[in-house]
């Protein structure tokens, strides 16, 4: 393991990537993410990282490059931030329905119209049912071993996967964190390889137009029609979960740090109220659960560390013991409320004990978020929110409105 580095997160990403051995970076750039591959750019340049560069006009022919690169039997990387991401969007599908191993950043930020380059995760909860997973990160540190493990998750299920950080808070800023050593990387990360890589010698049919109903090939094997291979990735993806819990168990071994794959709660052994979150807002709530515990309130925060697959049943049982849930989220499903917040409640409704959930929404379009603001919102709600009814808790409350 090496010694504590202090770098921007973006850099922490690219070190990851450059540990992982990536071959081809395909790059183009928007804000905040430009720094990640421009640090992949200068690691190709000095001859310390042995990869293509492919610099492309579009977001949407970034992953096209990705596309290809996998196809071909390669590990590639990318990252993106929010219209980018969205221009992407018809490649992300492609790329979900290909079964491809990718990985790639997302530096989360606001979308237009009207423009904002500040942070909120409207760009990643757009594509959340693109058929990717999707990872949060909430430091520095997880941003390097969640990029590492994302390459192990993507090869094994042959599922696209995402790393969201948020932008400034974790991209631009400065955090001591370690990398492991090439050697235990290399240990724990094979060497990349497909088993549906193009190959001329071995000719197969791949992402042709696929009828409804399912068909012999030219074998006389049954394969599966568009409905059926569309069950296939929603049940490996459901399976991905487990995966996930076992590579970040190798993770451990190898590396020497991680546990909480899935959830990261903490202080909520004994919690009356807990608050959910993903992201940075997630560590910002460790020091607000600390003085409301000063002030008496039994109050924890459980990080949530993967998004999709959804791990309904494990969140659940982690809130049974709870009175009440508070969802804090950057994001919602617009004429709705909060869409991690209608995930959360979705998953606790076949439960017996069911907490009172309340949703919070912040931070959009880079909005502030004072901790003494959120120390006294949760405050308040735990002393107020007894007196509300089911459908008054369940409106989501925004937070920091100037209106």
């Amino acid at each position: 393991m090496s010694d504590a580095i202090i770098e921007s997160g973006n850099v922490a990403a690219a070190m990851a990537v450059q540990l992982a051995r990536a071959e081809v970076i395909a790059a183009y750039p928007i804000t905040p993410q430009t720094p990640v591959t421009e640090k992949l750019s200068e690691l190709i340049t000095s001859g310390e990282m042995d990869a293509e560069y492919v610099a492309v006009e579009s977001e949407h022919s970034a992953m096209a490059v990705c596309i290809g690169a996998a196809s071909a039997g390669v590990r590639p990387f990318t990252a993106t931030s929010s219209n980018g991401l969205l221009y992407m969007s018809e490649q992300l599908h492609w790329a979900a329905g290909a079964r491809l191993p990718i990985v790639m950043c997302v530096v989360n930020r606001g979308i237009g119209a009207p423009w904002s380059v500040w942070n909120d995760h409207q760009d990643a909860i757009s594509q959340r049912d693109a058929g990717w997973i999707q990872i949060f990160a909430k430091d520095h540190q997880e941003i390097v071993d969640s990029t590492l493990k994302a390459f192990r998750l993507a090869e094994l299920t042959h599922i696209p996967v995402m790393v969201n950080y948020d932008g400034y808070y974790l991209s631009h800023t400065y955090m001591p964190f370690e990398t492991p050593e090439p050697e235990q990387v290399d240990a724990f990360l094979p060497t990349f390889e497909y088993k549906h890589a193009l190959n001329p010698e071995r000719p197969e049919s791949l992402n042709t137009v696929t009828l409804p109903d399912a068909r012999r090939d030219v074998k006389s094997i049954q394969r599966g029609g568009y409905m059926d291979l569309r069950h296939n990735l929603h049940e490996e993806m459901r399976l991905a979960i487990k995966v996930w819990q076992e590579i970040d168990q190798e993770f451990q071994k190898v590396c020497g740090r991680g546990g909480a794959p899935i959830i990261d709660p903490y202080r909520c052994d004994d919690a009356d109220f807990v608050v959910v979150a993903m992201g940075s807002l997630a560590n910002q709530f460790r020091d607000v659960v600390d003085r409301l515990r000063d002030d008496g309130l039994k109050v924890g925060v459980l990080a949530l560390q993967i998004y999709r697959p959804f791990p309904n049943s494990i969140i659940a049982e982690a809130l049974q013991s709870a009175k009440h849930v508070m969802v804090y989220e950057k994001g919602l499903s617009y004429g709705y409320q909060g869409a991690l917040y209608g995930d959360i409640k979705s998953a606790l409704y076949p439960y017996p004990s069911r907490p009172c959930l309340h949703n919070f929404i912040v931070g959009l379009g880079g909005r502030g978020i004072p901790t003494e603001s959120l120390f006294q919102t949760v405050k308040t709600a735990c002393v107020q929110d007894e007196q509300m009814s089911p459908a008054q808790a369940d409106e989501p409350r925004w937070i920091g409105l100037q209106l």
